[in-house]
């Protein structure tokens, strides 16, 4: 018996396409706007997560390489050499971050040596590379983070879009069923459809970019503790080295 009924269901349903094209074509114009605002957001998250991998790969790759010169370089006491070098790794925080103290302690170095300790009034060398070192720390941090606040709010908003087209979707599918006088399952499949499809659609859109910010955020971190580590191991050279 519970067979039988279920063969009329499905008999009623007056051949409903439920292929995706056959969905698309059922759906109201809130319920495609919807999909296609959520499209553009998938493709806006995405172009981020390519863009923000391939940045944070340079930097790592030019970080590890920049560090592997600079320990010779202070070595050696070639502080030029050390600033030229963090011009030409460009993708590198650390060495962004390396550069600017070290020009900041270059700069003071010579105007000490040009103008005399007692000239330049209440100048201290150390505190001057450390501000720039926090503010060449905070531009970095900066740009480490662009774009993740997109990738954040994509996550956090595709979801409840989603569920705006899922919600659009159970009112057609009950106006249907109104209309129809209760027609079989012809009268409300389209609006389950757009119930369904949106509720996809959303959940698709932002479980990779919740993924992909937790992971890109968890990167920025470990730049920010090797930046600090690096900052850190600079203003030890110049209390030990730059202080006459």
């Amino acid at each position: 018996m519970e067979l039988m009924e279920f063969s009329t269901l499905l008999a009623n349903t007056g051949g409903a396409d439920f292929s995706l094209a056959g969905m698309w074509q059922q759906m109201g114009i809130i319920a495609k706007l919807v999909m296609v605002l959520l499209l553009l957001m998938f493709l806006l998250s995405l172009a981020l997560m390519l863009e923000r991998s391939r940045a944070y790969a340079r930097a790592k790759s030019q970080s590890i390489s920049y560090i592997k010169l600079l320990r010779n370089f202070l070595q050696e006491r070639k502080l030029q050499e050390a600033v030229m070098a963090a011009g030409q790794h460009g993708d590198s925080p650390l060495a962004k971050v390396v550069g600017a103290g070290m020009s900041e302690y270059l700069k003071g170095m010579e105007a000490l040596q040009e103008e005399g300790p007692e000239d330049v009034g209440d100048f201290d060398l150390v505190d001057a590379v450390n501000r720039q070192l926090e503010r060449a720390k905070e531009r970095e941090t900066a740009n480490l983070k662009r774009g993740l606040t997109v990738l954040a709010t994509v996550g956090s908003t595709s979801v409840f879009i989603g569920l705006f087209g899922t919600v659009v979707g159970i009112i057609t599918a009950f106006q249907g069923l109104s209309t129809d006088g209760g027609g079989g399952l012809s009268s409300v499949a389209g609006g389950i459809s757009e119930a369904l499809v949106a509720t996809a659609v959303g959940l698709l859109v932002a479980i990779p970019s919740v993924v992909a910010f937790n992971l890109f955020n968890g990167r920025v971190e470990g730049f920010q503790i090797d930046m600090n580590d690096v900052a850190s191991e600079l203003i030890d050279f110049v209390l030990k080295e730059g202080r006459y």
